[in-house]
């Protein structure tokens, strides 16, 4: 983790040690002011200033430290740090943003230096590992439980012995999370490829990669948008392309990393994730304008957000009807109704076409209040090619009967086979996203949640063609809204258009850890029905 100039080694300041993370400060603290130093004296010298790239890099790195990292001593002398270079006269930076998210009030997201000592252990294993506390942790963290399991999954995937090397991990997650132009996912991935030894040429465009990434292009392509469509010629052109052939375990390496990125854009998304402190987009050296905002912050998205969420608030107490009242009012109708009537097989199979067929006439949102995002389409070819339902246009697609595969019976087997002990982290995640509870809804409490959860889930999979036949889908129009709906189909199948506003119209008087408790369902429905398709496939090539 030395910085560019070779000067700096910052590695120092995550170790558990107190006495080495004095040192490196130290070391640091002294880099940063015999650079700031010169850039001061050149100002009354009136001399050529010198290059403030490095310092500039440093800087926004001991602001990030100063707000995010879970050891108190680095937070405190990183804050000192920055106080004596602006003493010096040199401009130091300020964050841009409300927080980690565009959606969710900073006050509201847990504080890293909470009391709270299972979250402080999150926090300190994520900024042990990777150097800093990135943006996903502190949102995740509403919810500790899945995030130490989200947390040791993508570890394993990107760190731990795989058949996959480590460059080629973190450009196939940069291909993934281009596809749905997730420039924040994106820049983290170019920051890792480059620090494991990644060629910078490759990162000018997909085309410079080797031809054996640039094969997987076509999968990475209809997994993301419409993975009904993948065929086991799909993977057989992967397997048998000579000296570029990919192998089986290699391959489900791969899809898994695919995967787990198009999810993880759509939570970005979903819970309008900022760029981290240090990065780019996320601070600035320009002085605050009168209004305290600058142009930067328009640009970025930042302006307006405090009214948008006020005027929210004041909407939801003149609501005449209380929406939590009357979807557990909802829940309870539906529970009598399974207790006394039992759905035929044939109205099930009748209900599910009828909501696919509705699922359709959904629309994703075209709003321009979604986040702006960096062109990242250099690193994926393509680029015209998006979602689209898959029964438009009179073309059919065959359900998908999870009896006939299934992740339990058949996907989980196949992976650990080929992946050893991923398939039970991946199994993992999704058993904790799917289960969890905390028997409350918004101010309501010992609340059985099970209902919803399943219709979200369910939903989602009704989205992608994937029936359970053993379940009623006339459930979901009784307790999914049609605003609710926009939103989670928007955030599972064109994610970058998420807007702070669909955000906000759906469960208005839900907290904002229920929401973020959505998104997860959200995420692992998705990937779930991606690996389904991708593992079917590669189930009939193998047969």
């Amino acid at each position: 983790m030395a910085d560019r100039s070779g000067e700096v080694r910052w590695d120092g300041l995550c170790s558990r040690d107190v006495s080495s993370r004095e040192s490196a400060m130290e070391n640091i603290r002294q880099a940063v002011l015999k650079k700031s130093k010169a850039v001061a004296r050149s100002k009354e010298d009136a001399s050529p200033p010198p290059i403030r790239g490095g310092l500039n890099e440093m800087l926004s790195r001991l602001l990030m430290l100063s707000k995010r990292c879970p050891f108190r001593d680095v937070r405190e002398k990183s804050e000192a740090v920055l106080r004596s270079v602006q003493e010096l006269g040199v401009r130091i930076p300020r964050p841009l943003g409300q927080g980690p998210s565009r959606f969710i009030p900073e006050m509201e997201i847990l504080q890293v230096n909470a009391e709270d000592t299972q979250m402080h252990t999150l926090f300190t294993e994520s900024f042990t590992t990777l150097g800093h506390l990135d943006n996903v942790t502190l949102v995740m963290v509403f919810h500790p439980q899945y995030l130490e399991s989200f947390l040791k999954t993508q570890h394993y995937l990107l760190q731990m012995d795989g058949p996959l090397p480590l460059h080629f991990r973190h450009y196939i997650g940069i291909m993934a999370a281009a596809r749905h132009r997730c420039s924040y996912l994106v820049n983290i991935h170019v920051n890792y490829f480059l620090q494991v030894g990644g060629d910078p040429k490759w990162l000018n465009g997909l085309e410079n990669a080797p031809q054996k990434l640039q094969n997987l292009g076509e999968l990475n392509k209809i997994l993301a948008h419409r993975p009904w469509l993948i065929t086991k010629e799909h993977i057989e052109q992967l397997l048998k392309t000579e000296e570029n052939s990919w192998s089986l375990a290699e391959l489900i390496h791969a899809v898994v990393l695919l995967t787990h990125y198009h999810s993880l854009a759509s939570f970005t998304f979903g819970c309008g994730i900022n760029p981290e402190i240090h990065r780019e987009g996320g601070h600035t050296f320009r002085a605050p304008s009168v209004s305290d905002y600058c142009i930067c912050d328009i640009t970025n998205g930042n302006h307006g957000v405090t009214q948008v969420q006020s005027s929210t608030g004041n909407n939801a107490t003149t609501e005449p009807l209380c929406e939590v009242e009357a979807l557990m009012e909802k829940m309870k109708q539906l529970q009598e109704c399974r207790d006394e009537i039992k759905a035929s097989q044939e109205e099930k199979a009748t209900r599910f076409e009828k909501e696919k067929r509705e699922s359709m006439l959904v629309c994703c949102s075209e709003d321009e209040d979604s986040a702006s995002t960096r062109d990242v389409s250099r690193h994926f070819e393509d680029t015209s090619y998006g979602y689209k339902d898959f029964s438009r246009h009179g073309m059919h697609v065959p359900t998908f009967h999870v009896q006939d595969y299934s992740w339990e019976d058949h996907g989980y087997s196949l992976v650990n086979r080929l992946y050893p002990d991923v398939g039970q982290l991946i199994d993992e995640k999704f058993q904790i996203a799917y289960n969890l509870t905390y028997n409350t809804m918004a101010m309501h409490k010992d609340v059985d949640t099970s209902m919803l959860r399943r219709a979200i889930w369910n939903y989602i999979h009704c989205m992608f063609g994937i029936r359970y036949d053993d379940y009623d889908y006339g459930e979901i129009n009784q307790l999914l809204d049609r605003s609710f709906k926009i939103y989670i189909k928007t955030v599972v199948c064109t994610p970058e258009k998420t807007t702070h506003r669909m955000y906000d119209s759906f469960w208005r008087q839900f907290k904002h850890s229920e929401k973020v408790h959505v998104n997860l369902l959200l995420i692992e429905a998705r990937m779930q029905a991606e690996l389904l398709y991708a593992l079917r496939a590669i189930t009939h090539y193998m047969t």
